[in-house]
């Protein structure tokens, strides 16, 4: 499977931009913040380019969701604090970036007979309940990911925390249906 194959969707990331925030003071200088206490203990900030939204609490920790690649995650992050900076809010310099969670889309071009592969694949690592859900479960250990398969072929694979940990659960799914002969 070559690596054009698989489609980040979502890369959610955390750092500590600040000993803490005045969330207060960020959402009347940020045009668009929302925040409101009793709702949601952080601050919302969304960002067009790149695309990414922010939770930002007092404890001077951010989150980042939404950005479509890891390169990306440290140009809004970095976007960021400048941004505070801006209006007077010093924050921490060359910040530690953690990627949390990486989702990811991959597409095995073909009709998956899910009853088959749950059988194949055993049921220690597989939820299969289509009543409840039309996907089954797949949990892989190493890479640390699990990947929903639909039988549109169409697969999401979530919990990596790098791009390679994707396109891994991925390779991994398809060389075990190869293996079944369920591809």
């Amino acid at each position: 499977m070559s690596k054009s194959s698989i489609k980040i969707e979502n890369v959610v990331a955390s750092t500590k931009l600040a000993e803490e925030f005045d969330l207060n003071v960020i959402e009347s200088e940020f045009e668009g913040a929302e925040y409101n206490k009793q709702k949601f203990p952080g601050l919302v900030y969304r960002v067009s380019d790149p695309k990414a939204a922010f939770l930002v609490f007092t404890s001077g920790k951010v989150v980042c969701t939404g950005a479509k690649n890891v390169a990306d995650v440290h140009t809004v992050i970095g976007n960021m604090a400048k941004k505070l900076n801006g209006i007077g809010i010093k924050t921490i310099e060359n910040p530690q970036i953690t990627v949390q969670n990486i989702v990811a889309s991959a597409d095995l071009h073909t009709i998956l007979n899910l009853n088959a592969i749950a059988i194949g694949l055993g049921l220690e690592n597989i939820e299969y309940e289509p009543e409840q859900f039309p996907g089954l479960v797949y949990r892989i250990d190493e890479p640390k990911v699990v990947v929903l398969i639909f039988s549109s072929g169409k697969l999401v694979v979530t919990g990596g925390k790098s791009p390679e940990d994707c396109e891994q659960g991925v390779e991994v799914v398809r060389q075990q249906l190869d293996n079944m002969g369920l591809l």
